[in-house]
């Protein structure tokens, strides 16, 4: 089933991401919620303004795709708009739910080591792990966040890319082959929020 999302992403260096990221999503892409190429620019004016634009874009969707990129944290705007999605919000008597909210990493130079590093333990469970100074504490905090025993691995202590974390780290190749997958994995997940410690707040 097709759901509302939301891109965020630092525009100067993941636009072409963010295009293919819509092109993947074919004919859900109706659904889509954000800027487009056909958005007003919105550079010269408040903060405020710009709030209210991104706010009345969000507030209806269940889904916020975030673009990890190298310079993400550089944007005034990624980890606020991660927080107004993870947050329920009350907008005219309505509260609306947590998204569900996944990360896309971007490329870069053919692959994905600027974050990303792949080692296999001894018992041959193979492991990623994040350079996690290039994320937001909001991500780092929802990530290997649900509650109980949730590992992949019992032996190596190892945890399920897509059901350890609320916030589920996708090369941007894996995604953009399947979309849909990994959409409907965050929104199941925004559906049972309870099963996670999760962190609202930068």
């Amino acid at each position: 089933m097709a759901r509302k999302t939301f891109i965020s992403y630092k525009y100067s260096e993941s636009q072409q991401l963010r295009n293919a990221i819509i092109k993947a999503l074919g004919n859900d892409a109706t659904y889509y919620q954000g800027e487009t190429a056909d958005s007003p620019d919105l550079t010269d004016t408040s903060t405020e303004n710009i709030k209210k634009n991104l706010t009345d874009m969000m507030y209806n969707t269940s889904v916020t795709i975030v673009v990890i990129s190298p310079n993400m944290k550089d944007s005034k705007w990624i980890d606020w708009e991660i927080e107004y999605s993870i947050k329920e919000i009350t907008r005219k008597g309505r509260t609306s739910k947590a998204n569900g909210v996944v990360g896309v990493i971007q490329k870069l130079e053919g692959g994905y080591n600027w974050l990303v590093t792949k080692t296999k333990n001894p018992d041959g469970c193979s492991v990623r792990s994040y350079d996690t100074s290039k994320l937001y504490d909001i991500i780092n905090s929802n990530r290997f966040n649900r509650k109980g025993s949730t590992y992949a691995c019992a032996n190596c202590k190892t945890y399920s890319q897509l059901d350890g974390s609320y916030i589920s780290l996708i090369d941007a190749e894996d995604f953009l082959a399947d979309p849909n997958k990994y959409i409907e994995n965050a929104f199941e997940k925004s559906e049972k929020t309870s099963d996670f410690d999760l962190t609202k707040q930068r």
